[in-house]
């Protein structure tokens, strides 16, 4: 009897092991194009949780050599990324990756990304779950100079250091 007990519990824990990616819906997603030479790249998407308490807690993809989870801080009026453990997802909430904002970063291409193409962006959720993404690349300057804008009160953009 003790067996069966066991035995269903770690049944329930496998069961309940998938459901984040299950309960995550990703909408308008798209990476900004790039080529090689630049060697990086970042995916933006609208994130939205339908299902109890979830967390990025990393983002993969063939493209890049690291993909890293990043935020913009404003230090001293300066723009910089910085890398985050996590991206909280509250219940029945849409989380935006957007420039200047939160976003997946693509360090070290080892491909263009042209617009018109697709990447694979694989998601991972606290849970152990994941969500393999095709993301449409596309030439993004002019929606991250628009986004940027809010930073500064005059509309100039600010300056971004990048690592």
């Amino acid at each position: 009897m003790k067996l069966l007990f066991i035995l269903l519990l770690l049944f329930q824990s496998f069961s309940t092991q998938a459901e984040v990616a299950k309960n995550v819906l990703v909408e308008q997603s798209f990476a900004r194009a790039a080529i090689q030479q630049q060697r990086n790249s970042a995916a933006y998407m609208n994130v939205t949780n339908i299902g109890g308490k979830a967390s990025i807690v990393y983002a993969k993809s063939p493209v890049a050599k690291i993909v890293e989870l990043h935020t913009h801080i404003n230090d001293r009026g300066i723009m910089r990324m910085r890398k985050i453990n996590q991206i909280e997802l509250p219940n029945q909430k849409m989380v935006q990756l957007k420039p200047g904002g939160l976003h997946i970063m693509m360090l070290g291409l080892n491909r263009d990304l042209k617009s018109g193409d697709f990447v694979a962006v694989t998601l991972g959720f606290d849970d152990g779950s994941e969500k393999l993404l095709q993301v449409p690349v596309q030439n993004t300057m002019k929606k991250m100079k628009k986004s940027m804008k809010a930073y500064k009160k005059d509309g100039s953009l600010p300056k971004l250091i990048t690592h």
